[in-house]
């Protein structure tokens, strides 16, 4: 059984990121997990935590899904061409070759967990122009 004096902190376990594909400021990230070479499952799972200001710039993937789930705080996302309000509780799926990006234009901390589900071959929606 671990002790409780050394269970980490994440606050302890975020590192800054500046500019993250491209975006403006420095947030903090946590990659939690990261999937072995070959092995199955989500390619990661990150949490984030966009200070006031600070944003993930406008990016594409290639064949994968990247979804953010907005544990708190709130922004404006933009996907695919359309802006949108996000909000803690809401699930943004980012779908494979889309283009996505999000601002905190709040005034408290905007905190995501972030995954990324490589797609197959197989699957038509890992092809530009495909539905997810």
């Amino acid at each position: 059984m671990a002790d409780a004096g050394k269970v980490p902190n994440l606050r302890d376990l975020l590192a800054p990121k500046t500019h993250d594909h491209g975006g403006t400021g420095t947030l903090h990230a946590h990659r939690a997990f990261a999937r072995r070479p070959g092995g199955h499952g989500a390619e990661f799972v990150d949490l984030a935590v966009l200070p006031p200001g600070t944003s993930i710039g406008r990016h594409r993937h290639g064949a994968d899904r990247e979804t953010y789930i907005v544990l708190d705080g709130s922004g404006l996302m933009f996907r695919d061409g359309v802006r949108f309000r996000v909000a803690a509780g809401d699930v943004v799926v980012n779908r494979p070759y889309g283009e996505h990006g999000l601002v905190n234009d709040g005034t408290r901390e905007l905190r995501l967990l972030v995954f990324e589900e490589p797609l197959p071959d197989s699957d038509p929606a890992s092809t530009p122009g495909g539905s997810a």
